[in-house]
């Protein structure tokens, strides 16, 4: 063997052992894979003076307000509940996101606590998108109407390779945290936000925890979903950006496979989970 082959060989060995190092450290803070304690939830609600009920769940890296400008279109239709997810909760700045199943479970129970029996609306964004799939998949609550904007479905992939994507998205996630403002600039620069919106984000980002950032990557690709799904008589659109069809597709397999009956809705001239902030009322007007 030469030289350079040893010396490669060298280097693969060290990263290899550096990855194994950190796929310990990271899982040993994750979750309970499949774990389903209910997390305690914070609820905010609106318009509690209305019959029907509308569930709104946010993405990552945002707080509950995220909705802010949605809320004014919707609550004089609908009971409207926006959950602070533990970790993006600011009312609760120890807590830490723990795994879709575990938040699920605490939705759940806090429905069942406030005698909420049927959703006549629910919507989801990104890793919002998976606690409603999960919701979908339980049937613990019947849910009319099902919104899922970007959603993302668990990997099928082996364990191994799903380590890989955690710690890809975990890293540009902290990179995010340290590049604060400017880089976040130049990541959007591609859509409207305006310097405000940015520097929401980026507060964001300084308020969460890394262990938040790695449990909502590690858990968002990989939740627990029957192998086969009951059947629901729920009306469900799975919305994406034109900009994100090629990345979406994996999502869109999983839709077709497990939601047959789902009707996907393709949004021009918009980025990932841009509706709620730029095109609010448009997208209350879609969900009733």
């Amino acid at each position: 063997m030469s030289k350079v082959s040893k010396l490669f060989l060298k280097i693969l060995t060290i990263l290899f052992s550096i990855f194994v190092i950190l796929t310990i450290i990271l899982c040993a803070v994750s979750a309970p894979r499949g774990k389903t304690n209910p997390t305690k939830i914070t609820m905010h609600e609106v318009g509690t003076q209305n019959e029907k009920v509308c569930l709104l769940i946010h993405p990552s890296l945002v707080y509950w307000d995220y909705f802010e400008y949605v809320v004014p279109y919707l609550e004089d239709d609908y009971h409207v509940l926006i959950p602070s997810l533990p970790g993006y909760d600011k009312e609760n700045p120890e807590s830490n996101f723990t795994s879709i199943e575990q938040i699920v479970a605490g939705i759940e129970q806090w429905l069942y606590e406030n005698n909420i029996t049927k959703v006549d609306a629910i919507y989801g964004c990104s890793m919002g998108g998976s606690i409603v799939l999960r919701l979908l998949a339980n049937q613990n609550v019947k849910i009319e109407n099902a919104f899922i904007d970007g959603g993302i479905t668990p990997y099928k992939e082996p364990w191994i390779f799903t380590r890989w994507i955690a710690l890809k998205d975990f890293s540009l996630m902290w990179m995010g945290k340290l590049g604060g403002i400017d880089l976040l600039e130049k990541a959007f620069a591609t859509d409207e936000y305006s310097k405000e919106d940015l520097e929401y984000v980026a507060e964001v980002f300084n308020f969460v925890s890394n262990r938040t950032l790695w449990n909502t990557f590690d858990s968002c690709n990989n939740y627990k979903m029957q192998k086969k799904m009951p059947a629901l008589s729920t009306k469900i659109e799975y919305w994406y950006a034109e900009s994100e069809y090629k990345e979406r597709k994996k999502d869109f397999n999983f839709m077709n496979k497990n939601f047959p009956s789902t009707k996907f809705v393709e949004m021009k001239d918009i980025g990932h989970a841009g509706m709620a902030l730029l095109r609010p009322e448009e997208m209350a007007e879609r969900m009733k």
